[in-house]
């Protein structure tokens, strides 16, 4: 086989542990899953309601341009129909831009440690991968500015990131978009938006009228509830998303999840109940660390990154042995940490008890 040689190098995306797979493995009954940054809480009753007044005829395929979708989120935000370009969740977007943008004797610009989908996709397109390191869990844009170069076609910025939860001020962002040459694309993935709070970050969005450059990634499968059902959106100028759209694959996102997607986005009181919910856990995790002596990020995810300073992978272990699947630092470039979504109420004091068990102990048990 004439494989890519690119490809021989990567080894494919390790999602979270499936739950019957852990509950076979150590003989568990309830296995509470913290490893994927999926709403503890579901999705609105709004998206149960669609769903089953569907009249979807499965012999056919779905509608390829999102018609219905494309409208509804238009009008959301106020957007020219144009403006969108769907996929199989925030991912496919970044593989389509990949496909379209990079190539070998290009190369593409991103933070260390950051999303592994944008480096990922960039080597299997044969991008030279310039990855700046962060400071203290966050972008550094002004190195990220120093590596931009004549080849340069993609820079990518995750707004707030993963898997530090960290964010990028309105005002540095703006900053640092002023001196990125137009003719090279940035990428400013907002997967987590609607759980940040902080009252320096602002959507990105609205940036479109003063820079030709940039797409807005987002996703419902965060604070919506619908990461089974995949839908990812890029919102561009009219140009950009044109020029994109041959890279996309043909119905690439199916009629229940345009029909979920439709009815998810307009129950705001339901988004809003998740966000207080998620910042009230996350001051849970913020109070385990602080009362043990634990460095962590403050996040404006949906997540948090915590600093056993101790073995990622043992740690991910110990709790993975008593019920709870979260995820090593250890794949996130963060050999000492474990990241936590953060749960209901009652799942992370669960996690936490444990974690407090384990730091009780003088050793890891395997």
């Amino acid at each position: 086989m004439k494989w890519k040689e690119q490809l021989l190098q990567l080894s494919p995306y390790q999602p979270g542990k499936p739950i019957d797979d852990v509950k076979r493995q150590y003989g568990l009954e309830q296995i509470v899953k913290l490893a994927s940054n999926e709403n503890p809480f579901g999705c609105s009753e709004n998206v149960s309601t669609a769903i089953k007044s569907s009249t979807a005829s499965f012999p056919l395929y779905p509608d390829g341009n999102a018609t219905n979708l494309r409208e509804k989120i238009a009008g959301y935000f106020g957007l020219s129909p144009s403006q969108f370009i769907f996929g199989n969740g925030a991912d496919n977007i970044i593989q389509i831009i990949s496909r379209a943008l990079l190539k070998p004797g290009l190369n593409t610009v991103m933070a260390t440690q950051t999303f592994s989908q944008y480096k990922h996709n960039a080597i299997i397109d044969g991008a030279e991968v310039r990855e700046v390191p962060q400071i203290n869990g966050e972008h550094d844009l002004d190195g990220m500015l120093e590596a931009i170069d004549e080849s340069t076609s993609v820079v990518w910025v995750c707004n707030p990131n993963n898997p530090t939860g960290t964010y990028i001020s309105e005002d540095r962002l703006v900053s640092f978009l002023e001196k990125v040459p137009n003719d090279i694309l940035v990428v400013i993935d907002e997967a987590y938006f609607d759980y940040a709070v902080a009252e320096d970050y602002g959507s990105s969005i609205h940036l479109l009228d003063r820079f030709p450059n940039i797409i807005v990634l987002r996703t419902f499968s965060k604070v919506y509830g619908l990461a089974s059902l995949r839908v990812g959106y890029g919102i561009s100028h009219s140009e950009i998303i044109k020029t994109l759209e041959p890279a996309r694959e043909p119905f690439n996102v199916n009629t229940i999840a345009q029909a979920a997607a439709i009815a998810a986005l307009d129950d705001k009181e339901y988004v809003n109940f998740c966000k207080q919910k998620n910042r009230e856990g996350l001051e849970q995790f913020y109070t385990f660390c602080e009362e043990n002596g634990l460095n962590y990020y403050p996040s404006q995810a949906n997540f948090i990154l915590i600093d056993f300073n101790k073995d990622g992978n043992e740690v991910f272990q110990y709790l993975l042995e008593r019920g709870y699947i979260v995820r090593s630092g250890q794949a996130l470039g963060f050999p000492t940490c474990v990241r936590v979504t953060v749960g209901s109420k009652e799942q992370n004091e669960g996690v936490i008890n444990i974690m407090s068990e384990l730091l009780a102990e003088k050793t890891i048990v395997s």
